[in-house]
């Protein structure tokens, strides 16, 4: 495994992939800490350091690094949802459970969500109550209506 830190607007972030891609994104909120058997290779996160730079700066609203994030099959089909969420754009929890395919799984799609282990590339930050409201992000709530403004900003460019 590689890692790198990046510094962003939202506060410093982990970067950790291997061979087959991007696998985590963990925000340093003193809880991230790389593993002794990693390497600090920022040379392999190159790309996606570049890219999240420039989603940053409000120049990039679509990610094309690989990803290999690891979860069951279902977290799989609901990070492929969310990566359809067009950029600056929200939908609900249930919205969400309807493009899966299960409408009545809201509860498991939100649970699927939160255990996105490749935020803001995989953008579960765009997915929000039903009643329009910010629910919970794992950098925080504060974090997600950062992104959000981000790519509202973006949207209006």
């Amino acid at each position: 495994m590689n890692y790198a830190w990046m510094e962003t607007p939202i506060g410093r972030l982990l970067l950790i992939s291997d061979d087959n891609g991007l696998r985590r994104i963990d925000f340093a909120n003193g809880n991230s800490r790389p593993d002794a058997a990693w390497h600090d290779n920022p040379a392999a996160l190159k790309e996606t350091i570049g890219q999240l730079g420039a989603y940053f700066a409000s120049e990039l609203k679509e990610f094309d690094v690989p990803l290999a994030p690891e979860g069951t099959q279902f977290q799989k089909n609901v990070w492929r949802c969310l990566c359809e969420i067009p950029y600056g754009e929200t939908i609900s929890y249930g919205e969400l459970a309807r493009h899966v395919g299960n409408p009545k799984a809201s509860r498991a799609v939100g649970l699927a969500n939160g255990a996105n282990p490749i935020p803001i590339i995989i953008p579960c930050h765009r997915v929000i109550g039903s009643d329009g409201k910010l629910t919970g992000y794992g950098g925080g709530l504060s974090v997600k209506e950062t992104l959000l403004s981000l790519e509202a900003q973006g949207r209006a460019r």
